[in-house]
Formats: structure tokens, sequence, C-alpha cells
């Protein structure tokens, strides 16, 4: 394999901080952002969730416009976690579990979440009016429900829910749910 001066200190500062973290695990010592195991090239953390900013986007099955077409994603703000990065490129994972390449600049760092995609059709989940189990609902969420993310706490995360109804204007309801209840955040990350 041939690699450049830059590729070949790239893979030696991605090895030790490989090690670094392993000798923190060994220690006892967690990273300080749940669930991050590495840092990408860019200088931020994978994995990580963002957002997609625009549509229609193709999702390829490799790193570079030469790549065939996966899919493509027809709608803006569609909640994926980035899990490798490549030069300017993302290989990103949906809430499916589908992996496929994006360009860095059809991604932005709006957070977004999929109320809990793995439970069946027709259970719901409470939107609630505060970040307490006796608060009121607010609404109830369907499986697989697109919400915005405004904060998280590590267990309860605010959140926008905005209805879409063919006939009639959106509708906006504000409220809380429970972190395990999302796909989108990783168990105990805090932010806002």
């Amino acid at each position: 394999m041939l690699l450049t001066r830059r590729s070949h200190g790239r893979q030696i500062k991605a090895i030790l901080r490989a090690l670094f973290l392993t000798l923190l695990a060994g220690a006892g010592i967690s990273s300080p952002h749940a669930g991050v195991a590495a840092e990408g090239p860019s200088g931020l953390p994978l994995p990580r969730f963002v957002t997609t900013r625009s549509n229609p986007i193709n999702v390829r099955v490799g790193p570079g416009t030469k790549y065939d077409v996966a899919w493509v994603y027809v709608k803006a703000g569609t909640p994926v976690e980035i899990i490798q990065e490549f030069d300017t490129w993302r290989k990103i994972r949906d809430a499916d579990g589908s992996e496929g390449w994006l360009h860095q600049n059809l991604l932005q760092g709006k957070r977004a979440g999929i109320v809990a995609p793995w439970k069946p059709a027709g259970e719901q989940v409470a939107l609630l009016r505060s970040a307490d189990d006796s608060s009121g609902v607010r609404a109830w969420l369907t499986p697989s429900f697109r919400v915005d993310i405004k904060e998280c706490d590590g267990k309860w995360c605010e959140v926008v829910a905005t209805t879409h109804p063919v006939n009639g204007n959106p509708q906006s309801f504000d409220g809380y749910l429970h972190q395990t209840d999302l796909w989108g955040v990783y168990k105990d990350e805090e932010f806002d």
C-alpha cells in the first residue's frame, strides 16, 4: 500500500488516539462524550449525530461521486450518524441501520431524532409537558416519528414534534421524551 506522509501521519495519530483511549478505559476513565471511541480527521468525535442539509441527497456506496447511488434522501433534516470520515466524505448510518457515503456539505450539526423506531407500529410514546413521568401528556407520538431535539440532560430530551397533515396547517408540540425513546442521541449524552 502506498502512503503519503500526510496519510501516514493520520494513521499514526489514529493509532495513538486509540491506544490513549484504551489506556484511559483500562484506568477506569471514560471519554467525555458517552459512546465516542475516537476523533475523526476533521477533529470532531466519531461517531456523532447530525442531520441532512438539503433535498434530494444521493447517498453513495463509496466516498466520491464516481460511486453508485445507493439511495436518495428526499427530505432535509433527516437524522443520521456519522461513523467514519474520509477526506470531505462522511460514512453515515440511518435509523434503519443502512450505511452509505455523503459529502460533508450535505450535512449539518442540527440535532433531530426518530421516536423509538424499534417499537411496533401500534404502540405510542407520550410527549410529556415536563421532564417528569407524572406530568401531563402534550401529544402521543408513533414509532419512527421525527422530532427536532433542543437539548438533552442524559435522561430527558426536550423536543419539538411537528405534524404535517395532508389537509391543514402544520402543528408543533414542545415537550419531553425519555432519552432512551429516541434514536439520534447516545445513552447519557448531554447537550444544549
